[in-house]
């Protein structure tokens, strides 16, 4: 019995030493618990903004599988989240949309923990006036808009809006131009064209940029966002309104097109990596933008889509080609203009958009 009792003994401090290993009991603070991955991550990005090998790659790597729909416009994003996000777990908004994000209570706050590949990014893309101290979002890319041409089929190279704009110039390309089917993105670009601010709310100003839109139309073939990279390097545009990302990619296919931002100004954007408030699936959301963040994944998606990544980290891998390509060009002398949160007047530049288009 004694025997029995010294072996009853041992096992019982045994297991008190194992409990008091894994439990302090002492202890006021609870032990971290790693949150378990969800299966599935619902990701909202725009058009052609994403490698597929990286959301295959993250799904093999983790075991959660990337569901990905897309967006034409900041606007269209807003919208749906504003009917209630349809579950989706990352999306991707520009710098002045994640403000109105913000203000409407629309995005969860990050667990910078959750997020150590944010050192990679670079200062300058930090702390920014539209999210201080990045509590609801990650910088992805960044780009300018201006024009894409053929420069075998242009009359000559553009080096103003009013190439853009101007009908006495548009003859030679009526049914052959494209503009962005983005409202912020076609009055900005004519406001600036007409020497105004592209976060104007002057009424006077706003009807005169709709002026400007209103005689183009004539000659412009479509409003696109999504696919006018595919009509420029096919030659059904010769002109196209567009994101230096798009153009560069249209470049690979078409060695013929080219890319200006005009000398009157343009604008420049930094799209963000966020999570709706709606997600439940944050944890695992964070592990995706975290991934999103690595070197090698970040310089894959930009040797494919050809926009800039704000992720110094990255810059080693990245094709030299596309470091010394208009992509990374910020042109000395041109002003470029950060869209901002306009408040209530923001729903002025829809109404006039819609306007326009309906003519």
């Amino acid at each position: 019995m004694k025997k029995y009792a010294i072996v009853a003994g041992v096992v019982i401090v045994f297991g008190v030493a194992v409990w008091l290993m894994y439990v302090n009991p002492f202890s006021t603070s609870p032990r971290a618990v790693t949150p378990q991955l969800a299966k599935e991550l619902h990701l909202f990005i725009w058009s052609n903004y994403l490698d597929p090998t990286v959301k295959t790659d993250f799904e093999k790597e983790f075991g959660v599988k990337v569901i990905e729909d897309n967006f034409a416009s900041n606007e269209d994003l807003l919208a749906k989240l504003q009917a209630g996000g349809s579950g989706y777990d990352v999306i991707v908004p520009s710098d002045y949309m994640v403000q109105i994000m913000r203000k409407q209570n629309l995005l969860a706050p990050l667990d910078l923990k959750n997020i150590a590949n944010f050192k990679n990014i670079n200062q300058s893309f930090k702390n920014l006036d539209f999210d201080p101290g990045n509590q609801f979002s990650m910088p992805y890319m960044w780009g300018t808009t201006g024009i894409g041409y053929n420069k075998k089929k242009a009359s000559a190279p553009p080096t103003s809006w009013a190439d853009l704009f101007d009908p006495a110039k548009l003859e030679p390309y009526k049914g052959r131009i494209s503009m962005l089917d983005d409202a912020r993105e076609a009055i900005g670009a004519a406001l600036i064209y007409l020497g105004f601010s592209p976060n104007t709310t002057n009424e006077k100003e706003l009807e005169a940029a709709k002026q400007v839109l209103i005689k183009q139309k004539p000659f412009v073939a479509k409003y696109d966002s999504e696919s006018f990279r595919d009509s420029l390097a096919a030659n059904e545009v010769i002109l196209a309104h567009g994101w230096t990302g798009d153009i560069a990619a249209a470049k690979v296919a078409n060695p013929d097109i080219e890319f200006v931002i005009p000398k009157e100004g343009s604008l420049t954007f930094l799209d963000n990596l966020a999570i709706p408030k709606t997600s439940k699936n944050q944890y695992t959301a964070e592990v995706f933008i975290n991934y999103l963040l690595r070197p090698e994944i970040s310089a894959k998606i930009v040797n494919l889509r050809r926009y800039a990544s704000p992720n110094d980290a990255a810059k080693s891998l990245i094709q030299p080609e596309i470091l010394n390509s208009a992509t990374y060009s910020r042109p000395e002398g041109i002003k470029l203009y950060w869209l901002q949160d306009l408040g209530p007047a923001g729903d002025l530049y829809e109404k006039i958009w819609t306007e326009i288009k309906g003519q």
